[in-house]
C-alpha cells in the first residue's frame, strides 16, 4: 500500500469516527494540512460513490430490477459548489461562518455557475443585509 492510500484510509477512518468535526479540527488531529485534508477528502467521496455505485449495481442485478441513471451528485457534490477545487460547505464551515454569512458565501460562489446571476446575487445580498441588521440590534 502506498504512502497516499494509507494516509486517505486514516482521514477516511478518523472522519467516520469524527464525524461532526469541522475540518480544521480534523486537519490538526491527524497532523495535515488543512489543502491535504481537502485532497484526500474529495478521494475518499470518489471511493465512496464507487463503492455505493458498485453495491448498487449489485443490488439491482440480484432482483433483477431494470436500472434507471441517476445522478447522486447533483444532490450530494453539485458541480456549481465545487468550481475552485473546494466544495463551498467545507470553506464554510472551515471558516466558521454563520448561517446568514455561510448563504452569502454560497449564493456569490454559485452565481456564475448555476443559472441566473442577477438572481443569486440578489439572495446574497438579502442575507448580508440582514447580517448586518443584527449589528445594530
Amino acid at each position: 500500500m502506498t504512502k497516499r492510500i494509507a494516509k486517505v484510509q486514516v482521514v477516511r477512518e478518523y472522519i467516520r469516527k469524527h464525524p461532526r468535526q469541522k475540518p480544521v479540527q480534523v486537519a490538526k488531529a491527524i497532523g495535515i494540512s488543512i489543502e491535504s485534508l481537502y485532497k484526500y477528502r474529495s478521494q475518499i467521496k470518489k471511493i465512496e460513490l464507487q463503492e455505493h455505485e458498485k453495491h448498487w449495481i449489485g443490488t439491482v442485478m440480484e432482483k433483477e430490477l431494470p436500472i434507471t441513471m441517476i445522478e447522486t451528485d447533483s444532490v450530494n457534490h453539485p458541480a456549481h459548489y465545487k468550481v475552485g477545487g473546494i466544495e463551498t460547505i467545507d470553506f464554510i464551515e472551515a471558516k466558521g461562518l454563520n448561517y446568514n454569512l455561510g448563504n452569502v458565501v454560497k449564493y456569490i460562489t454559485r452565481s456564475d455557475h448555476k443559472g441566473n446571476r442577477e438572481e443569486d446575487l440578489k439572495k446574497a445580498r438579502w442575507y448580508l443585509d440582514r447580517e448586518i441588521m443584527k449589528q445594530h440590534i
